[in-house]
């Protein structure tokens, strides 16, 4: 019998997957995430703009962290500052960012999300749908449980990349 058509092995006494298991259900499961994501309806207030889900993350981190330097977007973002710089002049343009010089320190840029309360309430609404799913899935877990999927997630992300 090849590997695609072997029966499921029993589940493990503690109620956990085996190895092969865990990854045929990761396997199915991952399609139907990523569709799933995909469908998520950009806001009516959003429509107008040109947003990718390159720039979710983006909006992301500064939604849940405030306004940065867009050094640090690239950092987190593990992009090239030119390419953060790029990302964020594109969306400064379209009035969803807003960009002014570090008091501290004028060679640097702060980015923020724009002043407009109808534009930042349709960020916020867009990426609180998807927050709460993941409060959701996270709340039975332990803080220990929801930092090992964290990792394994990003494990899989860059494994996934080094293939491709």
């Amino acid at each position: 019998m090849d590997r695609t058509s072997r029966p499921r092995s029993e589940p493990e006494p503690d109620g956990g997957l085996t190895g092969p298991d865990a990854v045929r259900a990761m396997l199915l499961l991952m399609p139907r995430v990523a569709a799933r994501v995909k469908r998520i309806a950009v806001p009516e207030a959003l429509a107008g703009f040109q947003l990718a889900p390159r720039h979710l993350s983006l909006l992301s981190y500064l939604v849940y962290d405030g306004p940065m330097p867009v050094g640090t977007l690239a950092a987190r973002l593990e992009v090239a500052h030119t390419t953060a710089s790029l990302m964020v002049g594109d969306l400064t343009r379209q009035g969803v960012l807003e960009r002014r010089p570090d008091p501290a320190d004028r060679r640097r840029t702060i980015v923020s999300l724009t002043a407009d309360p109808a534009t930042r309430t349709a960020i916020e609404t867009w990426l609180a749908n998807g927050a709460a799913a993941w409060h959701a899935a996270f709340a039975p877990l332990t803080p220990a449980e929801r930092a090992l999927f964290v990792r394994t997630m990003a494990a899989y992300e860059q494994g996934a990349a080094a293939e491709s």
